[in-house]
């Protein structure tokens, strides 16, 4: 596949760093709103953790299927359609009158949110191959700068008396503009046309499907996915509930601590995109869980609230680089199949999502909130853990690494 010209990289890069920067926000509107939201429909933690668990999942559908689908279809289709699903179902959530359509509509916006995640990691991938470590902490940067808005706007918004569906609603209408970009923004087609350089537009050989699968099966790959699931399962378990858990403080006061945890993550990825392709990309990854893994178990056992907060935006700032390197990781890996790998990455990590932050919900009302959130370091450090085996798998260069990593030298 060819590059395109060098203005065309840089403009389909920052309509990318847009829409992190959107999925970032939409993805902290109902965890800022969940009093509000708890209130509008006679809900308890319980259904907000039903609420999360559903959009975890089709979130989850929506980045491995995109990756999938853009091998298939092209990046363009399917970056257009998901900004499209993704404000169709925001919309359905603020115009939504009860609580069953309120779940309906998770669905199309969760599916939607996905499908960008995937989807702009792997054009990520593709635009700036020479220097993926940096490329990745910057686009994740724009999802981190997303998510720490959405808590400091809505909190103070609320407060002043503006409708919270407005702001749901607003939301939606900016990832249809979203879409409309995806329409005219040049960038790398994503289609994987050829396995050995014969293979026609749409043919889906037996060797593609061949190869497809030892990439699933592939066992660096496979730890990634465990890492990854584990890293978003500890970040959105403490992004989710640190309202409720701060639920002493006033509203303002929780919203900016949620705030803080990800204007450390944002400053984390700023600072890693400086620093990060000078080391090892796995070994940066390690240091990053296991340093946010204390932080965090030091701010949800610390004796006072500020004491608290201000650990919280430490473990943020250890936690920001995480994700983006493992993503970088699986591009070192799998250079020609940034599409698949970054869709089956993504996947993965929505499904550490689904998994844990969900039942948070359900400790909270058994066991206590407390526990729900000592369960985010344990898979912190899971997720240390899965990267040192990775990082103690020999890596071969070119044609060679493909096969050791579980694809055949053929796919190139």
């Amino acid at each position: 596949m060819s590059r395109p010209p060098r203005a065309r990289p840089a403009a389909a890069g920052i309509v990318g760093c847009v829409a992190f920067a959107l999925i970032g926000w939409s993805g902290l509107l109902v965890p800022s709103l969940i009093r509000s939201v708890e209130d509008a429909f006679d809900q308890t933690d319980a259904g907000l953790g039903t609420f999360y668990l559903v959009y975890a999942v089709f979130y989850a559908i929506g980045s491995f299927g995109g990756g999938i689908l853009t091998e298939r279809i092209g990046r363009r289709a399917v970056l257009t359609a998901a900004a499209m699903f993704h404000g169709l179902g925001l919309i359905g959530l603020a115009v939504a009158p009860e609580w069953g359509v309120f779940m309906l509509a998770v669905v199309p916006a969760g599916l939607g949110a996905g499908g960008l995640d995937g989807g702009v990691n792997g054009l990520a991938l593709d635009l700036y191959r020479d220097s993926r470590g940096r490329a990745l902490n910057l686009l994740h940067l724009f999802f981190s700068l997303g998510a720490l808005t959405a808590p400091l706007a809505v909190g103070r918004l609320v407060e002043a008396g503006v409708d919270w569906h407005l702001l749901i609603e607003a939301t939606g209408v900016a990832a249809l503009v979203l879409a409309g970009l995806f329409l005219i923004v040049r960038m790398p087609d994503g289609r994987r046309t050829a396995v050995d350089g014969a293979e026609p537009a749409g043919s889906v050989g037996s060797v593609s499907r061949g190869a497809n699968l030892r990439v699933l099966l592939a066992g660096p790959l496979i730890l990634l996915a465990v890492a990854i699931g584990c890293y978003v399962a500890s970040e959105i378990g403490v992004s989710n509930w640190l309202v409720r858990f701060l639920e002493a403080q006033p509203l303002s006061v929780a919203t900016t601590a949620l705030a803080l945890y990800w204007g450390g993550l944002a400053l984390g990825r700023l600072v890693s995109a400086r620093v990060s392709d000078r080391f090892d990309h796995v070994r940066f990854a390690v240091v990053a869980s296991v340093a946010m893994s204390i932080a965090l178990a030091g701010a949800i056992l610390a004796p006072s609230g500020p004491l608290s907060i201000a650990l919280f935006a430490v473990s943020g700032f250890a936690t920001g680089p995480v994700y983006p390197m493992i993503m970088a990781i699986g591009g070192d890996r799998y250079p020609d199949r940034s599409a698949a790998v970054s869709g089956l990455l993504s996947g993965a990590a929505v499904t550490g999502s689904i998994v844990y932050p969900p039942i948070m919900g359900l400790l909270s009302v058994t066991v206590g909130l407390t526990v729900a959130m000592l369960g985010t370091v344990v898979l912190g450090l899971a997720c240390a853990a899965a990267l040192v085996l990775v990082g103690r798998m020999p890596v071969r260069v070119h044609g060679d690494r493909l096969e050791r990593d579980g694809l055949p030298s053929s796919v190139r």
